[in-house]
């Protein structure tokens, strides 16, 4: 994968990552989460940094199936 392709990739997610995890945390707050039936213990913090990053690889997993689909079969095929 080129330079310029995983640009395209990580920036625009890392943008819409950000913007996810502003408006998702914006209605809930971490301290009163619960995962697996056990409320979360860690920081508050923790919690945004970690639903951060989970947001970004949500959205990285989806530009790049965008980048995948868009190209020809003569590039695959190579």
């Amino acid at each position: 994968m080129t330079t310029r392709r995983l640009i395209w990739i990580l920036w625009p997610s890392f943008i819409v990552g950000g913007i996810a995890e502003v408006l998702f945390f914006t209605a809930f707050d971490p301290l009163d989460m619960m995962f697996l039936g056990y409320p979360i213990t860690w920081s508050r913090e923790a919690v945004y940094s970690v639903g951060f990053f989970v947001f970004w690889a949500i959205c990285a997993a989806s530009s790049t199936a965008t980048c995948l689909l868009q190209l020809t079969s003569e590039k695959i095929n190579r």
